[in-house]
């Protein structure tokens, strides 16, 4: 319909309303929403006799005649052909007797002879005077047809679609919602027709509203866009939809509002999501392969557990050994259990942390407890998600209970460290901040990572054991330093290896002869660990005798090389030394040790040029003495190679290094001394153990 026809109709309406009675102004006439052109609608208005009074633009469109045409014509005639005339007059009887209306198509004939079918609505109208006349509406058929086909198909896409459709006004306020919808987020249509979309959709986690509200202005549509949430049909799990939003509009580009479309693809995400969690798993088995017991010390190897899982598998770990274990006794079957703390990590502060027993102390749980029956009975225990009487029975007692409610911990899992057939103790994990809950998949990882981490647990249990048993029967071997030598003053250190199987080898000695001499011995046998530190217990025990014997250093060291024959680590490095204060000098011999040094007063130290000779073990190689003055205020240092020996330096740059040590002690107490050099030197934690002894000539 044209501008003209637009405003006779919005006339027609006012005076439509006048007459009824309208008590209020009417509002502005909306605009066409262009359906009815769509159709192109004719309107035609016929007399008592069958005359055309009234002839659209649409009329004549339909028709073919113009309205100078057809005014005042005979409809039947004009608009039908002759066989149907009497149909046609007959029903038009029957509109204008009993004022019912007819609807139907109908055959018509247009100008042109042509035929046309026609669907028309037929209803009597009565004016102010009282005449009556028929208003026929019509529209092509064929255009009818077409229209209902489409909106059919659409209303049956709607309802039908696995789609999630919806349709907002221009308020953003629902219009409609197909069943789809309804399923995909778990809210009936009831509850959101004529709402808000900022009221509905309160479980995004973005501002809905803002984004369609950019849509209805711009009118550029957002397509697939990826979203997750927890619908109120699903509130404890991730749900992912790709979602699309369009402006609305009429044929006249009229805004009619917003439509947005949901489908759902959470299978699909969940699917990527465990693919990446997989991924994950593998990648974190893979890391504690290469990071988790990269030492044998128990504390690093379990602190290095407690920060591989955190924070991929959990917020808080905490990895505890049963006592029991530590000391290589039957752990109970039953009452309390008594654990260790070894490590606990973080990815966060937290109370949780503080609720946690701390590393290195001793703690009892119950038998109640989640962690002792972890241990009893060798199989993980999981909570996905936690009560507060939970949390009593994670907490080793009230307070740390309430520390864990305060950290929000609201999933645990604990997993048995067991390796060997033998349980060491347990994993222990909670969740904070990540709000997925502990699944089975986790627990097949923690068990998994703590079945690896648990072996190299007992390796460095083990290690440690035979540390202290090596390092017991060294220090138990090496003699208590002589109150009273004559003539000299002497200080000794031995210093264990960082690593357990590096200790046993070194020894040292001083022993009192007759006529106030003294022999000054350092040994290191090749080798380590118990076997060594047996083999130089026999060396030492047979050095002092062959002293004893008053035997000379080259002899001594002989009688020990042909006695190395029946030890079973044969191969040992040593000095001997004899000093005679009535002389005043030191007679020295070598077995393939490193040379001492000496340090005169007035003088910088040196390094003692003297033959080096052959390690004991290696047999039929004499040893040459060597015989040098040593007065009062002399000093002569002797020590093994892992006092000097790095993977790092060079041996002549670490043997410089020992000379710039002693020039820097000069003149200090012989105790002070052997520490700072140790300090310097060789910090705590080196590759070998070192023996160090240093004697001082005295008046």
């Amino acid at each position: 319909m044209g501008t003209t026809d637009s405003s006779r109709a919005g006339d027609d309406r006012s005076a439509s309303r006048r007459a009824g009675g309208a008590r209020s102004a009417p509002g502005p006439a909306a605009p066409p929403s262009g359906l009815l052109d769509l159709l192109s609608v004719a309107a035609v208005v016929l007399n008592a006799d069958g005359q055309v009074v009234f002839w659209s633009p649409k009329a004549e469109e339909l028709f073919g005649y113009t309205a100078a045409e057809a005014l005042g014509r005979y409809a039947a005639p004009l608009m039908v052909h002759e066989e149907h005339r009497d149909a046609v007059i007959k029903l038009f009887a029957e509109v204008m007797e009993f004022g019912t209306d007819w609807a139907g198509a109908f055959p018509i004939r247009r100008k042109d002879g042509s035929t046309r079918m026609v669907e028309f609505r037929n209803m009597r109208l009565l004016d102010d005077l009282g005449d009556t006349y028929v208003l026929g509406l019509a529209a092509d058929q064929a255009a009818v047809e077409r229209v209902e086909r489409d909106a059919a198909l659409a209303m049956r896409l709607v309802s039908q679609s696995p789609i999630g459709l919806a349709i907002l006004d221009a308020d953003l306020r629902y219009v409609a919602v197909n069943p789809a919808l309804e399923r995909i987020t778990g809210q009936s249509a009831a509850d959101r027709l004529g709402r808000p979309v900022g009221e509905v959709l309160t479980y995004l986690d973005t501002d809905p509203e803002a984004r369609l509200r950019r849509v209805l202005e711009t009118g550029e549509s957002v397509v697939e866009r990826n979203i997750v949430c927890r619908p109120p049909n699903d509130p404890d799990h991730d749900h992912a939809w790709s979602v699309s939003y369009y402006r609305l509009e009429d044929s006249a580009g009229r805004v009619l509002g917003l439509a947005y479309s949901v489908i759902d693809v959470t299978e699909r995400h969940r699917a990527a999501a465990e693919a990446t969690r997989a991924r994950q798993r593998l990648a974190l088995i893979a890391k504690a392969s290469a990071s988790v017991g990269t030492t044998l010390d128990l504390v690093t190897t379990a602190c290095e557990l407690a920060d591989v899982v955190v924070p991929v598998l959990a917020d808080v770990a905490a990895v505890d050994v049963l006592d029991s274990a530590l000391a290589g006794r039957i752990a109970p079957h039953e009452g309390p259990a008594r654990f260790r703390a070894l490590a606990v990590s973080a990815a966060h502060a937290t109370e949780a942390v503080r609720a946690a027993d701390p590393p290195g102390g001793l703690a009892t749980y119950d038998s109640d407890r989640l962690i002792t029956q972890c241990v009893r009975t060798r199989q993980p225990v999981l909570l996905p998600h936690t009560t507060r009487q939970d949390l009593g029975r994670i907490a080793r007692h009230s307070e740390a209970a309430s520390r864990l409610a305060a950290a929000g911990v609201h999933s645990y899992l604990a997993v048995p460290l067991v390796a060997r057939g033998e349980v060491l103790g347990a994993l222990d994990l909670k969740r904070t901040r990540n709000p997925a809950p502990f699944d089975d998949d986790d627990a097949f990882l923690a068990w998994e990572l703590a079945a690896r981490a648990a072996v190299c647990i007992d390796n460095a249990r083990g290690y440690q054991a035979q540390r202290h048993a090596a390092l017991t029967l060294q220090r138990s071997l090496l003699p208590e330093p002589p109150s009273h030598v004559p003539g000299l003053e002497v200080a000794c250190r031995y210093q264990p290896a960082g690593a357990t199987s590096e200790i046993g080898g070194d020894w040292y000695d001083a022993i009192p002869l007759q006529d106030d001499k003294t022999a000054l011995v350092v040994g290191d046998v090749m080798g380590s660990g118990i076997t060594a530190a047996a083999s130089m217990g026999q060396l030492r025990s047979a050095a002092r005798a062959f002293a004893e014997l008053a035997l000379p250093p080259a002899e001594a060291l002989r009688h020990l090389d042909h006695l190395t024959e029946g030890v079973e680590q044969t191969i040992t490095t040593c000095i001997y030394c004899v000093y005679d204060p009535g002389l005043g000098q030191c007679e020295i011999c070598l077995a393939g040790h490193l040379p001492p040094a000496l340090m005169r007063p007035g003088q910088t130290a040196r390094l003692l040029d003297l033959p080096t000779g052959a390690p004991l073990g290696v047999g039929g190689v004499p040893f040459e003495a060597t015989t040098i003055p040593f007065r009062p205020g002399d000093e002569l240092v002797l020590y093994t190679d892992g006092l000097v020996e790095t993977r790092s330096e060079s041996i002549d740059a670490r043997l410089d290094a020992l000379l710039d040590a002693l020039a820097a002690t000069r003149g200090h107490d012989l105790e002070e001394t052997c520490d700072r050099i140790l300090k310097i030197l060789r910090p705590p934690g080196g590759d070998d153990d070192v023996a160090l002894l240093i004697a001082r000539a005295q008046p």
